[in-house]
């Protein structure tokens, strides 16, 4: 049963929140704002804050030079995971992942059916690694953005969780970098 290892240091990640929107702006993104509310009451740092349009180039190369900063370990976008014309998220994403995590997904949407039922299957929240930086688009509600963070990434940027959690193998994740093995994009 997964637990919080009190004898373990709590390790604060950078967090940088990319929100996806043609019609957003800092004053009333609520998704955005959530995100980062949660972000600073677990102890982390908000290492940057954006907000683009609903275009895959600009997604793209904002997550990219997010993730060639050094004070950036986790990405997290919020919108265009739907299924509309201008949700182009995981389009703008999918591609740069070194390594995809099937997994988030299906936790994502298993915590979102227990709470919206069938409207689930209209996210494609997606998750990856691009640069040795964690990164995560989920849909552009509120309500997604808390489910994803109270459900799943709260307790896996904790270095405290066990049986395992993200922070205690972020050092590693450029491993395959190193030896000439993965892209550098």
């Amino acid at each position: 049963m997964p637990s919080l290892d009190e004898t373990r240091p709590f390790i604060p990640v950078g967090i940088a929140v990319l929100t996806v929107s043609d019609t957003r702006s800092i004053e009333d993104d609520r998704s955005g704002r959530t995100l980062i509310e949660r972000i600073g009451a677990a102890g982390h740092r908000l290492a940057a804050r954006a907000i683009v349009t609903d275009d895959v180039e600009a997604i793209r190369e904002t997550v990219l030079a997010w993730s060639r900063d050094p004070a950036v370990d986790v990405v997290i976008t919020t919108g265009g995971t739907g299924f509309t014309g201008r949700d182009v998220t995981p389009e703008a994403l999918e591609p740069i992942f070194e390594r995809r995590m099937d997994g988030f997904s299906e936790v994502f949407h298993r915590i979102s059916y227990d709470k919206i039922g069938t409207s689930t299957i209209q996210s494609r929240a997606t998750g990856g690694v691009v640069n040795a930086t964690f990164v995560f688009a989920l849909p552009g509600s509120p309500g997604a953005c808390r489910d994803a963070w109270d459900g799943i990434l709260r307790q896996q940027l904790d270095y405290r969780h066990m049986p395992c959690n993200f922070v205690e193998i972020m050092p590693r994740l450029g491993e395959h970098l190193k030896r000439g093995g993965g892209k550098t994009a």
